[in-house]
């Protein structure tokens, strides 16, 4: 299958004075796996809530097929860094609960579910409560969740940040798996070894603009560089913006609750919640 999913024309988006994307054009095509590499503050989460429709952009239009992305968030699965799942249901409450928000028969999402359980290596815990699940656990039952609806393009924000290495490889594993079964998947992250193995084309954000977008052997043809990384810097080689919130002074009351909370001063190195195991979703 092929043709244009989603388009971006002249988008833009500021938060107050800050620019954080100018004039983006993207095209999505169907049965691709679409990298979008940049550093912290790039751009990049901007953008991809802006495609995921939770987000308005400030010039310009979002389009899936004829109609603004915000109307047809139904044929969008998106898994965040921050995987959000309610720790007193099990993995598959969380996952029913989603799916019927989307109006899908508990029967149809139980079977797409199943069809990439087995793949993860999940299936067994779906009865669980999620509390208490490890990073990789919950990550996998974020992306079923995402899936569990059938949508037309996945999108996937950091999907391996803290995982260990047999889980990301694991989730790496689904990913190719959606792609070679006709699906789309955006997939961010600022790892290049990562994108070069996952991803057949790359976009590249740097202090919110699109620097490059092509293969990774496209991206290396325009630089003359003979790796990845190299072109990467090639693209990249003016100073990172500085972020709004690195010039943002602490507030006296979020001082207080930073004390509160941790007993941690910005100078020191140990905190009181680094003495306990704290759990990710309470």
């Amino acid at each position: 299958m092929s043709g244009t999913l989603l388009s971006l024309t002249g988008v833009a988006k500021s938060f107050g004075d800050v620019d954080a994307l100018t004039h983006v054009d993207l095209e999505i095509n169907s049965g691709q796996v679409i990298g979008l590499v940049g550093g912290n503050g790039a751009g990049k989460t901007t953008l991809l809530r802006l495609m995921a429709g939770v987000m308005e952009p400030t010039k310009g239009m979002i389009l899936f097929g004829d109609q603004p992305v915000s109307q047809m968030r139904t044929k969008l699965g998106v898994v965040p860094e921050s995987t959000g799942l309610y720790s007193r249901l099990t993995a598959w409450e969380n996952i029913r609960y989603h799916s019927r928000m989307y109006g899908i028969d508990d029967d149809v999402a139980w079977n797409r579910v199943s069809h990439f359980a087995n793949k993860l290596d999940i299936t067994d815990a779906l009865s669980r409560h999620t509390k208490g699940f490890s990073r990789g656990m919950r990550q996998k039952t974020a992306l079923l969740r995402a899936l569990a609806h059938g949508p037309d393009i996945l999108l996937l924000d950091e999907p391996t940040a803290g995982l260990d290495v047999t889980s990301a490889r694991t989730v790496r594993g689904l990913v190719g798996q959606l792609r070679d079964e006709g699906g789309t998947v955006i997939y961010s992250t600022h790892h290049l070894a990562e994108a070069q193995q996952v991803c057949d084309r790359i976009i590249i954000v740097h202090n919110g603009t699109i620097r490059a977008d092509g293969t990774p052997e496209h991206l290396l043809d325009i630089t003359g560089d003979t790796t990845l990384e190299d072109a990467y810097v090639t693209l990249t080689s003016d100073k990172a913006r500085v972020r709004d919130e690195d010039n943002r002074k602490e507030g006296k009351l979020s001082k207080w609750w930073r004390l509160f909370l941790t007993g941690r001063t910005p100078k020191s190195n140990i905190s009181l919640l680094d003495m306990a195991e704290v759990d990710e979703d309470e």
